[in-house]
């Protein structure tokens, strides 16, 4: 089984230039690249005129995003567990207290 390599923003860019700038039609550049005509379509449709740098910041604010994400569901597991927490200390008649 085949490895499929992942490529970089800044890499798919150089690729779609490379692309428009070549006089090969795409099924000869793609297959020329080893990427499937669907890929380049998809890449086109993600990256379209984008410069490098703007593919650099849309890297750097989806690695933010991800990190966001995770941010948020820690907080949002922390709260479930002092709910139930709360909840079983409010049915025994005993209150819970949380030091911040």
């Amino acid at each position: 089984m085949k490895l499929q390599k992942r490529h970089e923003p800044e890499e798919i860019i150089l690729l779609l230039r490379e692309c428009d700038a070549i006089h090969l039609s795409q099924e000869q550049f793609c297959q020329q690249k080893q990427i499937s005509v669907a890929t380049l379509h998809r890449w086109r449709k993600k990256f379209g005129m984008m410069d490098l740098e703007y593919a650099e910041r849309l890297k750097a604010l989806e690695k933010e995003n991800g990190e966001l994400k995770k941010m948020y569901a820690d907080a949002m597991l922390e709260i479930k567990l002092l709910k139930e927490a709360l909840e079983k200390s409010s049915k025994r008649g005993k209150f819970l207290v949380i030091n911040q």
